[in-house]
């Protein structure tokens, strides 16, 4: 007898075969693992996620967008998948700049420990860490179903005290929509962002959201660009100030500008009423040779620090990242490959492994450079 454990609920079920689907969440057999098999360190999560997705990511310590990683040098005219848009420089441009700031190590002082708790809109987080709105994980292998990867990621970011924020993609239809079927099935906190879909679509998924007290909801503008939507004639557009006012306007729930480069775009987005402010080039995957997201960040905090929430999200893999972000005027960071992989390495559990270390170094950082709440996070703990 072989005791399976899935690792989207941690259900354990005792029979000969693996099981079709969780007794209890119903996930399918795909997160479903023998027991003695399952992943219980972030090492572990990574092994199992590289073998998943084998010639897709190969989850390396160091995810850059180099042309020596698989993502990329294959990528160059190709569907995209884990790499960046055209030669990658984008992508790397986020992973450069963030390597390139220091940060000051500052050991006199009155002993605290950190307090990594925040506030975001009105829900309370643990640290200043959720997923970013990511989707398509099944497309990589069918390592796990659409509604499952949704799922893993909502569910294990609540494991671990945050925001799991999902995403939007070719095959996701008013209709057919993998995440918010995941948010209802949860019935626990996400953020749903969509494409710039036509005006009346949005506008109806909107209201979908609402229905399920999703506590905020925002639109991807940068997917204007996306090339998967415009492969499988999914129709996205550019959105006028016009636009993006109406779209305010059609939702009782914070609206999320997220895909701004540039403080032009974040003024007008403030103007238009947008609550917050996501400063993020899609993870290098809509245009080469944009500037890595930490260049323009301080820019735009500049301008609307305080006015608006502001996130950030490119380049980030660990809590000094994390740090670094928050210093350069970042409310909240968003994490996006890492979460893919830590999904498909071991559902919600993986998730939930991969945020609690981000969040455990993020503490680490902060209690070695003098700063005891986000709140003291600034530019002054930067070299």
């Amino acid at each position: 007898m072989t005791i399976w454990q899935c690792t989207m609920c941690s259900t354990t079920m005792d029979q000969e075969e693996q099981p079709e689907q969780c007794s209890s969440c119903g996930a399918d057999n795909r997160v479903i693992l023998d027991k003695e098999t399952v992943p219980q360190t972030l090492e572990a999560v990574r092994d199992r996620a590289r073998k998943n997705l084998k010639g897709v990511c190969a989850a390396y310590p160091a995810c850059d967008g180099n042309f020596d990683k698989i993502c990329q040098k294959e990528a160059y005219g190709k569907p995209i998948g884990f790499g960046g848009a055209g030669a990658g420089f984008s992508f790397r441009a986020n992973v450069a700049c963030l390597e390139t700031l220091r940060l000051k190590l500052r050991v006199v002082g009155e002993h605290t420990e950190p307090d990594t708790s925040c506030t975001f809109l009105d829900t309370t987080l643990d640290f200043p860490v959720m997923a970013a709105s990511t989707a398509g994980a099944e497309r990589y292998n069918n390592a796990i179903s659409e509604e499952d990867f949704c799922r893993a990621v909502i569910r294990g970011c609540r494991d671990a005290g945050t925001i799991g924020w999902r995403g939007d993609t070719f095959f996701y239809t008013p209709d057919d929509n993998p995440a918010l079927s995941a948010i209802k099935k949860e019935g626990v906190p996400a953020v749903p962002i969509f494409k710039p879909r036509s005006q009346d679509v949005l506008k109806r998924l909107f209201i979908m959201a609402e229905e399920l007290g999703c506590p905020a909801l925002g639109v991807d503008l940068d997917g204007c660009g996306s090339t998967i939507m415009a492969r499988h004639k999914q129709a996205v557009f550019r959105k006028s100030v016009k636009d993006i006012k109406e779209l305010v306007r059609a939702t009782s729930l914070p609206f999320i500008a997220k895909g701004i480069m540039t403080v032009e775009d974040a003024l007008s987005c403030a103007d238009a009423g947008v609550k917050v402010v996501g400063v993020s080039n899609h993870g290098g995957r809509v245009l080469d040779a944009t500037p890595g997201v930490a260049e323009v960040l301080p820019d735009i905090a500049k301008q609307l620090k305080g006015q608006v929430t502001i996130t950030a999200d490119g380049g980030v893999r660990t809590g000094y990242d994390v740090l670094k972000m928050l210093a350069l005027g970042a409310d909240f960071v968003l994490l996006g490959r890492d979460v893919i992989r830590a999904a498909l390495g071991a559902g919600s559990l993986g998730v939930g492994i991969h945020m609690e270390h981000v969040r455990k170094i993020l503490k680490k950082a902060m209690f070695m450079t003098g700063v005891s709440t986000i709140a003291e996070i600034d530019s002054s703990i930067l070299c």
